[in-house]
């Protein structure tokens, strides 16, 4: 196709205000309007820095406390589980609720310009759980702990995926992607040169976004060791059990003073109108039945959105059930589980912007990355599987974790696993993909 041709086109698709199979914004309405400013983009890198009861099975029910050397066991959903059980469900629940919820307004954030005001009022709500937890501070209450647990987990994730939807608007309206994309109707540039231009921008933006938030959450939990050994956390359990809940407590405190700034700098930009018929109640569930609709003609898509969900579920199952051994490992002292952390987030911050440097030194793709993450993954899980045949590894040792959340590592390999899982932000939060070779572009 010549340049002269492809100019054709585009204006034409500008022309009849159809750039939807491009992803590209109407210059006329919507460029000249929204501008990405830096104090913006920073705004949105800050935003996400913010982000032990039972008794022995041996003895009478709740005659003797839960030790170090012991098993740990409470009545919950109508049996007496182990305490790592009953995380493990708690989790299952959480995720299922989430699903539901994101199901059900997930849409809102296409449509309109709801997407900041649910942000803002997930978060409100995620902060005000951890203010909540002040009120839990003895292992009598553990009924309450797991409330808030599961209330916050869920105003945690639903606003941390609003906030994620913000970051393609962000990168289409930096000064330089508008800028290429006149160069492309000007017929100055070839659309696949700008597609791949601003690919790199979407990917810049997730990557520098959560290596500012390892650089922020350390400084955070260096604070968090202070006050750890301010209440003398490992003391007892009591003292170690008021000091998750002051640790929460603060970091919401941290969660709001960051997102503060965002909620004021963000612009609004305006989403998509709602179709005919259609109100905000409906719409998730409707385009999921357009989604399940069009699978058949959309295979490629219909396929990476299967492999997407199973490749993420592996992900935070692993992630959860790896957390709940290191809980175990180190017998839930906080002081160890935050020292610990603060390994994770430091391999974790080298190992997204490490991985953003060789992208873009080398200019490699979102898929080709995603696939090298994978196989570490897979890497990750075999090494817990092992574990459950032997306990010399597979996650029964402090010096196998890096840390509960994105960095977990084991033997001489644990800056590699580390920076992979790191890594893994770049292509599963960055929730976008172009087969280039028949031009299905789709976003979430």
């Amino acid at each position: 196709m010549s340049k002269l041709t492809e100019k054709t086109e585009i204006q034409e698709a500008v022309a009849q205000n159809d750039a939807t199979d491009l992803d590209l914004p109407n210059l006329e309405d919507k460029s000249t309007i929204w501008t990405t400013t830096r104090l913006e983009l920073w705004a949105f890198y800050v935003f996400y820095i913010g982000n032990n009861a039972g008794y022995d099975p041996s003895q009478p029910p709740f005659t003797a406390p839960c030790g170090a050397d012991t098993d740990c066991v409470l009545p919950y959903l109508g049996r007496i589980r182990d305490v790592n059980s009953i995380v493990l469900l708690t989790n299952g629940m959480s995720f299922a609720l989430q699903a539901f919820v994101l199901l059900t307004i997930g849409a809102w954030a296409d449509y309109g310009r709801w997407r900041p005001n649910i942000t803002i009022v997930f978060t409100i709500v995620a902060v005000a759980v951890s203010f909540a937890w002040l009120g839990v501070k003895d292992p009598s209450k553990w009924q309450a702990g797991v409330a808030l647990y599961i209330l916050g987990l869920i105003a945690y994730q639903c606003a941390l995926t609003f906030w994620t939807a913000a970051f393609p608007g962000l990168a289409r309206d930096l000064p330089e992607i508008k800028q290429s994309f006149a160069d492309v109707v000007d017929g100055k540039k070839l659309l696949e040169d700008h597609e791949q231009m601003e690919s790199l921008e979407r990917n810049r933006i997730s990557n520098v976004s959560f290596a500012v938030c390892s650089a922020g959450e350390i400084i955070i939990l260096a604070i968090m060791v202070g006050i750890l050994k301010g209440v003398k956390s490992d003391e007892s359990v009591e003292n170690n059990t008021k000091a998750f809940s002051i640790l929460i407590a603060f970091s919401g405190g941290v969660w709001l003073l960051c997102a503060l700034p965002w909620f004021f700098l963000e612009k609004r930009r305006p989403g998509l109108s709602l179709p005919p018929g259609m109100s905000l109640l409906t719409i998730g569930f409707k385009q999921t039945y357009v989604a399940f609709r069009e699978c058949v003609r959309l295979k490629q898509t219909f396929l990476y959105l299967i492999f997407y969900f199973l490749m993420g579920d592996v992900l935070n199952t692993t992630v959860t059930v790896v957390g709940t051994l290191q809980n175990s490992v180190v017998s839930y002292s906080t002081l160890q589980l935050t020292l610990l952390l603060i390994v994770g987030i430091v391999t974790q911050g080298l190992g997204i912007y490490l991985f953003w440097l060789v992208q873009k030194r080398f200019q490699i793709s979102t898929k080709a990355m995603l696939c090298f993450n994978v196989f570490w993954i897979l890497i990750l899980t075999i090494w817990g599987l092992i574990g459950v045949h032997t306990d010399k590894f597979g996650f029964k040792h402090v010096w196998e974790i890096c840390n509960d959340a994105r960095g977990v590592s084991a033997s001489s390999d644990v800056l590699v696993l580390c920076f992979v899982l790191g890594g893994w932000q770049d292509v599963c939060l960055h929730r976008t993909t172009c087969f280039v070779g028949n031009h299905h572009c789709f976003r979430k």
